[in-house]
């Protein structure tokens, strides 16, 4: 209450002396000095004074409205106001510019991106439309002024502190004449609801964008899972049927096949199922899979490799090279009378490495021949690890058989399965 009553105060004794001062200098000039013109000037500055004290009254209820409360700071008509925004300073910037462009009435708008400020014009309005006093009001006597709005971003480690002036666009010595009914605080207090609202608008897309990707990650594994069941059964099932038909004709050779097994298995069985293997590993677990085949096929069969050292230990999803390896000794070498070799190659060009997996069995008159699940569950998984930055290509090697190439990157980001060893 003492805070109202001393600036309706204040506003009252400025505009006394200032209409005393011009009434003086009025009454005492040569034309009016020997008028009666007293006692119609105490009138004119009685009205302006009541006027006066109408117009710092309707402030004060205007900004009790706005801010729930009267305080110097809620009184004033310059408002400055510091907001913390937790993005990087760029980030902080376009919504802060944002927030002020969608301002009612803004004008102007001046953006320095480089700088991090923002300048703009407010039309103020006219909250209790215009006095039927006209004239006679001192509030209109210095035009109906703007606002403006000056907001500047200083980068912080991951933030941005915005710094808000809003004020008349008037030098301060008005402010001891006018008021701005609360207009100011109006355009400081809807600038940083909108700041925060973007914020938790922001953070809440963020959140909803975590969420999908979560779902999306264990829908990945789920489909990585299936489709990684739907390629280790089928070479298992082969191997224990042949080990069996030979315990009853070649227990020696059963004996062998059962201890490549052993050995493929120890390979195999430590990975998860969404984990990445290594080229290495996954030549170890194709070379115990190449004895397995020979012990079946013989002379038939016969295998190159030219892997450098240097790649064994690049990322490779488990089962992708051995499922080329089948398919080139299914559909390419053991429908050939005479067999065949499989030739195992790897290259590396710029941040990707090439595996190529080679035959010159039957090629694709025969090797087309097949349901062609293992071909099509290698893209998938491609796909779904690496997306576009991963590829097989499957073509003739010349003069026949097939060869198939997968090429991936050298270093495997963290996939949507789970990160590379």
């Amino acid at each position: 209450m003492i805070k109202s009553l001393f600036f309706v105060a204040r506003l009252v004794l400025a505009w006394f002396l200032a209409l005393l001062f011009v009434a003086l200098l009025v009454t005492n000039s040569e034309p009016l000095r020997d008028s009666d013109s007293g006692p119609m000037a105490t009138l004119l500055i009685f009205i302006a004074l009541m006027l006066v004290v109408t117009s710092a009254v309707s402030h004060l209820r205007r900004v009790r409205l706005i801010a729930g409360h009267i305080d110097s700071d809620t009184l004033g008509n310059r408002q400055r106001r510091r907001v913390e925004i937790p993005f990087e300073a760029d980030e902080a910037f376009d919504l802060l510019d944002a927030a002020i462009r969608e301002l009612p009435r803004t004008e102007d708008v001046e953006s320095a991106r480089d700088s991090l400020q923002v300048r703009a014009k407010v039309a103020r309005p006219i909250p209790y439309g215009r006095s039927a006093w006209g004239r006679l009001n001192p509030g209109t006597w210095f035009g109906h002024l703007r606002n403006q709005i000056y907001a500047t971003v200083t980068p912080g480690d991951g933030t941005g502190s915005v710094t808000l002036i809003c004020e008349p666009e008037a030098a301060a010595w008005s402010d001891w004449f006018r008021v701005d009914d609360g207009t100011n605080l109006e355009n400081a207090e809807a600038i940083t609801r909108a700041i925060t609202r973007r914020v938790a608008e922001k953070r809440r897309l963020e959140k909803l964008r975590a969420t999908q990707s979560e779902s999306e990650k264990e829908r990945t594994v789920a489909r990585l899972n299936l489709l990684h069941a739907q390629v280790e059964p089928h070479f298992l099932y082969n191997t224990l049927a042949s080990a069996q038909y030979l315990t009853r004709t070649d227990p020696v050779q059963a004996d062998h096949m059962l201890g490549h097994l052993i050995h493929y298995l120890r390979h195999a069985l430590p990975l998860t199922d969404d984990a990445l293997s290594t080229l290495g590993d996954e030549l170890e677990r194709t070379r115990a899979y190449l004895e397995i085949m020979r012990l079946r096929m013989g002379p038939r069969l016969s295998l190159q490799l030219d892997v450098p050292d240097a790649l064994r230990a690049v990322p490779l999803p488990p089962m992708m090279l051995q499922t080329l390896v089948e398919n080139a000794i299914k559909h390419g070498l053991e429908p050939k009378p005479g067999g065949g070799t499989v030739w195992i190659s790897a290259r590396r060009d710029d941040d990707a490495v090439a595996i190529t997996v080679a035959d010159d069995g039957r090629g694709f008159s025969d090797a087309s021949s097949g349901t062609g699940i293992g071909l099509k569950n290698v893209r998938e998984r491609l796909r779904l690890i690496y997306g576009a930055a991963a590829s097989l290509s499957v073509v003739s090697n010349a003069p026949e058989g097939v060869a198939s190439t997968i090429t991936v990157p050298v270093r495997a980001a963290s996939s949507q399965t789970g990160s590379a060893p």
